[in-house]
């Protein structure tokens, strides 16, 4: 279904558990810092002589004052994923909600920071990134793509991808402009092209295959499409986008001059299909922004480091963006991804083997739990339909299986411009060990029951 964002974000319409705890957020209006606020402030009285009332000379218990955000954000809450991590601690749950692993990276590649923090490498790096990450992001893209880049005129390290993100959307879009976007998409995406005043154009995939619709797509191009932001692998599906998906939107995107943003960082953990970069297409390395980081694929998603590949005139934009949200990124860290980067081809082969195995432990052990498990090609994400529990909507069953059984998982529903959309399904994670992956599915073998 094709929709137009208002930017309302669809979080917090779900019962008291997923929303904020914090009193002052229920006790307090959030007040916008527009001129246009309407939000009454406290006076004080220049009356000369006024009566005071006894009463009022007892102390009162102090309101805060109102929780201040910009109109562009304040439709925006506290994100899913901290969220579900907040009640995971809470409530003891086993966490298959946010996608980050629970175990430690590689060696070689923690030894390198050490290095580089022990000999001295602490201080503001270059803004676009250390020669070094720049030059091994070149070539690793090389080795991936068969494109061969400009380390220092096409190539932007950035704070992690969604950071990448953020500095493409900021620094090459303008307000108005038209972006197309493939739901349920990364929550991130919607609240940048919020702050760059951009009207979002969302074209749904549906289950079980998520594959795109061409029809809606061709049909939501219009004359002020700027560009159309694609994650392939896909979060949180795990659907790869085929060849001929990809040549069938890089044709449209041809035909109507626009970009396109391809957010990657999932490259690596593709299973079922060899990953393809948009910009490797003809014609599309010209107008296409590739969006990448180092988290996911060495298991390091605490470091943030990211970048973005782009030739030197969307380069420009990135980059006078990127140098007023962080300008630079951690210099010790980027000395060690150059490291990383650099990996032999069998770190990524042994990397895939240990998340199909993990992959194999989830996905058989939901379906014996009685889920509906939709095919995942890459990530380390797998979606299933909640529905034969017998729940309202994704929000109401994570809200039981959190409390009642002891496992997290994510609300679909908060990754499309409708809700309704995503209402039947979850979305788990097996970026973890596989006793932890074990037990979740005990859990939910024991306490949870179809109705």
């Amino acid at each position: 279904m094709l929709g137009t964002s208002s930017f309302s974000s669809p979080l917090f319409r779900a019962p008291s558990l997923l929303s904020l705890s914090i009193k002052t957020l229920q006790r307090s209006p959030i007040r916008s810092t527009s001129r246009e606020s309407t939000v009454p402030m406290a006076s004080i009285s220049t009356t000369p002589d006024q009566k005071v009332d006894a009463s009022s000379s007892i102390p009162q218990e102090k309101s805060p004052p109102p929780l201040q955000i910009s109109k562009r954000l304040e439709k925006f809450k506290t994100t899913i994923f901290t969220q579900m991590s907040m009640l995971a601690i809470k409530h003891g749950a086993i966490n298959l909600g946010q996608g980050f692993p629970n175990f430690d990276g590689p060696e070689f590649v923690k030894e390198a920071a050490i290095q580089a923090i022990r000999e001295g490498k602490n201080q503001y790096a270059r803004g676009y990134g250390v020669p070094d990450l720049n030059s091994a992001v070149a070539e690793r893209f090389k080795k991936d793509t068969g494109l061969v880049v400009d380390p220092e005129k096409e190539v932007t390290v950035t704070s992690g991808c969604t950071e990448a993100i953020a500095a493409t959307m900021l620094g090459l879009i303008n307000p108005g402009d038209e972006v197309i976007v493939f739901a349920p998409f990364y929550d991130s995406y919607e609240a940048t092209l919020s702050m760059a005043g951009a009207k979002i154009k969302s074209i749904t995939f549906r289950p079980p295959d998520f594959s795109v619709p061409l029809d809606e797509l061709k049909s939501a191009f219009s004359k002020n499409t700027r560009a159309v932001l694609i994650n392939t692998p896909h979060n949180p599906t795990g659907k790869m986008f085929t060849r001929e998906e990809l040549e069938a939107i890089a044709s449209l995107c041809i035909e109507n001059d626009a970009l396109a943003f391809t957010d990657e960082v999932y490259d690596k953990l593709a299973f079922e299909a060899d990953h393809i970069s948009m910009a490797s297409l003809p014609g599309m390395y010209e107008r296409t922004v590739t969006l990448n980081s180092l988290g996911k694929t060495f298991s390091l998603t605490g470091w943030k480091i990211g970048w973005a590949i782009a030739p030197p005139h969307l380069t420009w934009g990135v980059r006078q963006a990127h140098a007023f949200l962080t300008f630079a990124t951690s210099t010790p860290m980027q000395s060690a991804a150059a490291v990383a980067l650099r990996a032999p081809d069998s770190y990524y082969e042994e990397l895939k083997r240990d998340y199909n195995v993990k992959k194999a432990i989830l996905v058989d052990g939901l379906k014996s739990v009685g889920f509906k498990v939709f095919p995942s090609s890459g990530t380390y994400f797998v979606v299933v339909d909640h529905t034969p529990f017998g729940f309202e909507n994704d929000i109401a069953f994570c809200e039981y299986l959190i409390k009642e059984v002891g496992v997290v998982a994510i609300p679909t529903s908060v990754f499309y411009l409708n809700p309704e959309e995503g209402k039947d399904l979850v979305r788990f994670t097996f970026c973890k060990d596989e006793d932890t992956l074990r037990a979740a599915v005990e859990r939910m073998k024991e306490r949870l029951k179809k109705k």
